[in-house]
């Protein structure tokens, strides 16, 4: 995109005042994004963020603490039955900040109350984020959440996207014109990643000999579909050993069905952990079994780890590891494949280990976060009426 000229003062500036409206706060590949941002901005912002989940907050533990950050509790509450004095509620709030960031359809209140006040003055401009969709839009989506965000987007800057499928779905069914679409590709410190992972990082954690261990980090939720998961391992062999590092809802339902394999000695779910640079090299296969994704960040963190793939082909998942990785990346309708790939990766070493060096160095070329950072550092700085924002 070419922006327009503009004259900027240059006077010193203080740090901006950035609203983050996000679906939940939990830690998962955008909020990992969206911290990485501020922290990487530092003393340049100061954030402000509001949950449609109010006690899903996990994500505020990978913050740096130099940043400052705060969590109101008296601000308006994001989910809630739509109505205009909600929405009036937003737009007086929005009035304290110089930027809105939303993120995912749980924000899709705040947009609106955005778009509908456009001609408020004094309001700050919005930027959306959209990364992908729960299990209600696994199949099909929505008409009527179709039809809410292709209006609700009207008065915003710009709509980010990481994926390709996502920029097509943002022209062609939320009818956003081509110029207000930015596609950013996630991105890593790839460098963290090349060091050797640290054993006390996985809290009970012990490799026995000739063990695989086959790992995962995802939020415990229905569209990980992690069952799966847990059949395939138990399908792929019994010296396969399974990693599940996330929180969330479906935590019950996973040690359900391990139980039920027959697999419960042989699964560890440590919960939530951060700096996951710290463990990811422990797995010798990494492993997605989502009805749903986009351009998940936990893949690069793998590929940068060394690691190879099986997954489920949805989103740009087969694209984004290396070739010689695409023909373990399966139908997600085709479980009895999926399984298949795993036990062949099991099984064989020699691939694993030349498998897990191509996607290091697909991740290395490729995947690198300072594209990234760059990309919204321009946008966000754009928005803000800051060129040196960076």
């Amino acid at each position: 995109m070419i922006f327009q000229q503009l004259k900027f003062s240059t006077t010193p500036m203080k740090s901006s005042k950035i609203l983050h409206l996000h679906s939940t706060f939990n830690l998962g590949g955008k909020e990992a994004r969206a911290v990485r941002l501020m922290n990487h901005f530092g003393a340049q912002a100061e954030h402000t963020i509001l949950s449609a989940e109010p006690d899903n907050l996990s994500a505020r533990e990978a913050v740096d603490p130099k940043i400052k950050v705060q969590f109101p509790n008296g601000a308006p509450a994001l989910a809630g039955k739509p109505s205009l004095k909600r929405y009036r509620e937003l737009v007086a709030y929005f009035r304290n900040f110089d930027l809105i960031l939303s993120y995912n359809w749980g924000s899709m209140d705040g947009v609106m109350a955005r778009t509908l006040f456009s001609r408020v003055e004094g309001l700050p401009p919005l930027i959306h984020h959209e990364d992908g969709f729960n299990e209600d839009e696994r199949k099909k989506l929505s008409w009527k959440r179709n039809l809410f965000r292709t209006f609700a987007l009207g008065s915003s800057q710009a709509l980010v996207v990481p994926s390709e499928r996502l920029e097509n779905i943002a022209k062609s069914v939320w009818k956003q014109p081509a110029e207000k679409i930015h596609r950013i590709p996630n991105g890593i410190d790839v460098k963290r990643f090349e060091k050797k992972p640290q054993r006390g990082a996985l809290s009970g954690f012990k490799k026995g000999k000739d063990e695989i261990v086959v790992g995962t980090v995802a939020g415990l939720r229905t569209i990980k579909n992690l069952p799966r998961l847990v059949r395939a391992c138990a399908a792929a062999g019994d010296n396969v050993r399974l990693v599940i590092v996330g929180e969330g809802s479906e935590k019950a339902a996973i040690l359900a069905e391990a139980e039920r394999c027959g697999i419960t000695d042989r699964l560890l779910m440590p919960g939530f952990l951060p700096e996951p640079a710290r463990y990811v090299g422990l797995f010798d296969i990494f492993a997605l079994s989502s009805d749903s994704e986009q351009f998940p960040i936990s893949l690069i963190e793998a590929m940068a780890a060394g690691c190879p793939v099986v997954a489920t082909d949805v989103g740009d998942i087969k694209s984004m590891v290396c070739q010689a990785n695409q023909g373990f990346v399966k139908p997600a309708a085709d479980e009895s494949a999926f399984v298949e790939a795993l036990t062949t990766l099991v099984q064989h070493e020699q691939l694993r280990q030349d498998i897990g060096q191509q996607n290091r160095m697909k991740a290395q070329a490729e995947y690198n976060e300072s594209k990234m950072l760059a990309r919204y550092a321009l946008l966000y700085g754009h928005a803000l009426g800051r060129p040196k924002f960076k």
